[in-house]
């Protein structure tokens, strides 16, 4: 199905429960008595349960599936609490209803709702490129100290007895912090692509520096990797593609990309003996009519 078509449908449907919307309010009776009462809601409840035993099966398994369940759990706990609340209103249950629903099945809801969003985008933010981070990345000290996190800080100071300087200066640029085990851990950036143009004239040739030292290692790290392609086994994949796409397309794209980086980097935040260290790479960019 096209998406034309499909926010089609969902626009028709959406114009047809305006009016069902309204029979609806009109024609139904205040009072109603139904058979199969208790089934209906131990049904429902089977079905919230098992909702909920899914969602830790799929989040051990680091399943994708996770966040869609999460999302169906939480609009599940929300009609749970809409039903028990208008239908016990005006009755001997109605604060002990709305108070459930107000403490725990709404919150509950909305934490899910809320996980389904960091586990599909973390907290992946990009910002511009600065002189600091320009600063932090030329300096050699402090790309040391960061390659041999985590480490504590004694730990860091056998090694650079100027470490505790350094780690100061890495926390203020927002590089480094000390997490409650008392070890120092790199924070991740993700930095959005500059033109020196933007920035102060004095700057220019400094910011031009980095970036032409910056692309000349990338092009030095692929002709490294392709010498030895054959080399790498599992531990190496890749793909090329060419599309038509316009500017907002690429930007959400990007977006995308980089939420499914934090989301796999974010399994293993540190090493470990089933992990290996891997240089991932994006790159976008008109494609030429010939290669020079």
């Amino acid at each position: 199905m096209s998406r034309r078509l499909l926010l089609a449908l969902l626009a028709a449907i959406a114009v047809f429960l305006v009016p069902w919307t309204v029979y609806v309010g009109v024609t139904l009776p205040e009072r109603f008595d139904t058979g199969q009462w208790r089934f209906a809601w131990v049904g429902f409840d089977v079905v919230l349960l098992l909702c909920f035993a899914a969602a830790v099966v799929l989040g051990i398994r680091r399943s994708r599936a996770t966040v869609p369940l999460l999302a169906a759990t939480a609009t599940l706990l929300f009609c749970d609490a809409w039903f028990d609340a208008a239908l016990d209103w005006g009755g001997p249950d109605q604060w002990a209803s709305l108070g459930t629903a107000l403490a725990a099945e709404v919150p509950i809801a909305v934490f899910l709702l809320l996980r389904a969003r960091s586990l599909l985008s973390g907290d992946a933010r990009q910002r511009s490129l600065t002189m600091g981070d320009i600063a932090v990345h030329t300096n050699p000290a402090y790309q040391r100290l960061l390659g041999r996190m985590p480490a504590t800080t004694a730990e860091l100071r056998t090694q650079d007895p100027s470490a505790d300087d350094a780690l100061r200066s890495l926390a203020h640029a927002g590089y480094a912090h000390r997490a409650r085990d008392g070890r120092w851990h790199s924070v991740p950036q993700h930095l959005r692509e500059t033109n020196p143009d933007q920035f102060p004239a004095a700057d220019r040739s400094a910011v031009t520096a980095y970036l032409d030292a910056k692309y000349d290692r990338e092009l030095r790290l692929f002709a490294w990797a392709a010498q030895r392609r054959t080399t790498f086994g599992e531990w190496a994949a890749g793909s090329r593609a060419g599309m038509h796409l316009t500017a907002k397309d690429l930007a959400e794209f990007d977006a995308q990309y980089l939420e499914l980086v934090h989301r796999y980097a974010s399994r293993n935040p540190e090493p470990t003996s089933q992990t290996r260290e891997l240089a991932l790479r994006f790159y976008a960019f008109p494609a030429p009519e010939k290669l020079p």
